[in-house]
């Protein structure tokens, strides 16, 4: 009956607009109350400089992200803590499972938090989870992303002596916008930035790179199955280097299947020796094409183990690229998006270039074949120096 007076009153367009319009001012009015309580959080962060370098024993890093890109950048942020505080424990508030597969064995992480992917489906779930860190103390807790509200707040509802973050609010010439001063570009050194101003430090020190760390056995097994995947005797002497292609990525990230094959067929003219290893998505299907050799797994660890017994991968810009990097194989990270600065992976032989909407896979097969040829020098000037020693 209401639903028939409201239809005679106003037309149906005219109704869903209001619908509309209601909707906007509801959330305009939720984004002001999130705001004002996301910088009233300021007030709770540490001053720069006046972290101690002792007494620090209890530390919580909130990174409260599934992705596994997104996981493993906070790896910087682990190792800085790690070589400042070798006496500590470390707990991780994090989302989904990457962090807890990645980081749960190493020797200072205590334990390893991790929120459902989605939370609005498992609200209980998550609030338990949640007060069971809040009810800890710490003597430090980490924001560990600029501007994430849920990282933001679980800061804020956390119990510690010291807390850090980006400030939502710091007008220019306060203390806390020293915080923004001089802070990298780059994702995965932000944090490491930030526990720096926090600690008076210098940022002139060498920035960590990304790390997962593998134990033998783990490194021992992914050699054997790359080996089996090239079928290679496991003691044959120096070969052809062996390459991994990741060809997925997410959203507009993710180059078509014939830009892989016009990329492949070019990277193999110009580099006839090279083995490739199809690194298959999580859907098992290959995308790129004529490739004998791939490798499946949902397990990241298994995953990380075969991507360190590789010579160089390549890649979109993805979890798997950084994945890739942080167990120290060489790669070079495609990027359509201008957000290399952000993302690319740093250090070392690892590389980036920004493919741009023009340039075609042939055309970027080119310039990656430059970058093969670069680790053939290295890996024959290692091999010789190995010989000779």
């Amino acid at each position: 009956m209401r639903e028939h007076v409201l239809q005679q009153v106003m037309p149906e367009s005219s109704g869903m607009a209001f619908i509309g319009r209601a909707e906007k001012e509801r959330r305009k009015i939720l984004a002001s109350l999130l705001g004002r309580r996301l910088r009233a959080i300021d007030a709770q962060l540490c001053a720069p400089g006046a972290l101690p370098v002792h007494g620090i024993h209890r530390i919580l890093v909130c990174r409260p992200n599934h992705r596994l890109g997104n996981t493993v950048l906070i790896s910087p942020l682990l190792r800085e803590l790690e070589a400042l505080y070798p006496g500590a424990e470390i707990d991780i508030l994090g989302a989904g499972c990457a962090a807890e597969t990645l980081f749960g064995t190493r020797f200072q992480i205590r334990r390893i938090v991790s929120l459902p992917r989605r939370i609005p489906r498992h609200p209980l779930r998550a609030l338990r989870l949640i007060r069971s860190v809040t009810h800890d103390r710490y003597d430090l807790a980490i924001d560990a992303c600029l501007q994430s509200n849920m990282g933001r707040l679980l800061l804020g509802a956390c119990s510690a002596r010291y807390k850090i973050g980006f400030p939502y609010d710091a007008e220019a010439g306060t203390p806390l916008a020293s915080y923004h001063h001089g802070c990298p570009e780059h994702f995965a050194l932000r944090n490491v930035h930030l526990l720096r101003v926090a600690l008076g430090c210098a940022s002139t020190r060498e920035w960590p790179r990304l790390h997962v760390g593998l134990d033998p056995l783990e490194l021992t097994r992914g050699k054997c199955v790359v080996d089996a995947i090239l079928d290679s005797p496991a003691d044959a002497p120096e070969q052809r280097p062996v390459l991994g292609i990741f060809a997925n990525a997410t959203g507009d990230k993710r180059y078509p299947e014939d830009w892989w094959q016009d990329f492949v067929a070019t990277l193999r003219e110009r580099q006839p020796d090279v083995r490739i290893v199809d690194i298959l998505a999580e859907h098992g299907l290959s995308q790129l094409p004529g490739t004998a050799h791939p490798f499946f797994s949902r397990n990241l660890r298994k995953l990380a183990a075969v991507l360190a017994n590789l010579d160089g991968f390549i890649s979109a810009d993805c979890g798997v690229m950084h994945l890739a990097s942080a167990v120290g194989t060489p790669t070079l990270g495609l990027f359509s998006r201008d957000n290399a600065a952000k993302y690319a992976p740093y250090g070392d032989l690892n590389r980036a270039i920004h493919t741009h909407a023009e340039m075609s896979g042939a055309q970027v097969a080119e310039q990656a074949s430059q970058w093969i040829a670069r680790l053939h020098r290295e890996r024959h000037a290692r091999h010789a120096s190995a010989s000779a020693a």
